[in-house]
């Protein structure tokens, strides 16, 4: 008579087997969506005041509904028009090369924002008044500017 010195092989399915499986197929899955929500439970700006972001906050191109922060030149551009109102445009023009000098990041923004100031100064002082004011700021795009708003 031989004896076999092997383990029998179990046929079917036991009960760990089918409990591991499901584990196997089941863990991935809820790991992935507890993962996903705790990162949007997260307040990544640093703004102690936004509330959390919730799945109806984002659109379908991903964008989030609230108002998204505004881009550095943008905000720079919005004080000097507020400047050139209150004061006038030769304040506002060396406000934005003080700006320029300081963040060298907004000289690529420069002429857009000179021209802007200088439509907007043709249209609260005048072509000929608006032109008094025009100075070497970012190469002479003031004067650009108010020559535009004059056509």
């Amino acid at each position: 008579m031989k004896h076999s010195t092997t383990q029998p092989t179990r046929r079917g399915q036991g009960p760990a087997r089918r409990i591991g499986r499901t584990l196997a197929l089941v863990l991935p899955v809820v790991l992935v969506l507890s993962g996903t929500l705790a990162v949007t439970r997260v307040n990544w700006s640093g703004n102690p005041e936004s509330s959390v972001l919730t799945a109806s906050d984002v659109s379908a191109s991903g964008a989030t509904s609230r108002t998204a922060p505004r881009a550095p030149h943008e905000v720079l551009r919005d004080q000097l028009l507020t400047e050139l109102q209150e004061q006038n445009p030769g304040v506002a023009l060396t406000h934005l090369q003080q700006a320029v000098n300081e963040r060298p990041s907004l000289a690529g923004h420069c002429a857009s924002i000179a021209r802007a100031l200088g439509r907007a100064a043709v249209r609260i002082y005048g072509p000929t008044r608006a032109q008094s004011y025009a100075r070497p700021v970012c190469d002479t795009a003031f004067a650009s500017g108010v020559l535009s708003s004059r056509a």
